[in-house]
């Protein structure tokens, strides 16, 4: 069990909750569980570039991407860029 937790901007549409417990092998079927994964992951899996991923405090990209392995990982951080000035 990993927890994932949502930035805040997210929490409104995932039943109000910014952290979720899930069973997942890999940090892409960790977001594909996820009440919000339509707005996460296209349909090859991928995160697109206005997202952060943290896997411990590793950023995914740098672990495999959605193919990282979650094994005793506690935690899933996904991060909102904001763009704009």
């Amino acid at each position: 069990m990993v927890r994932v937790i949502l930035p805040s901007i997210l929490a409104g549409q995932a039943e109000g909750r910014q952290c979720f417990d899930v069973e997942a092998a890999t940090v892409g079927e960790a977001l594909r569980a996820l009440p919000v994964a339509d707005l996460l992951v296209d349909e090859q899996g991928e995160w697109g570039g206005k997202l952060n991923v943290f896997v411990d405090d590793r950023n995914a990209r740098e672990l495999g991407g959605p193919a990282c392995p979650l094994a005793g990982v506690r935690e899933v951080m996904i991060v909102a860029m904001l763009y704009g000035g």
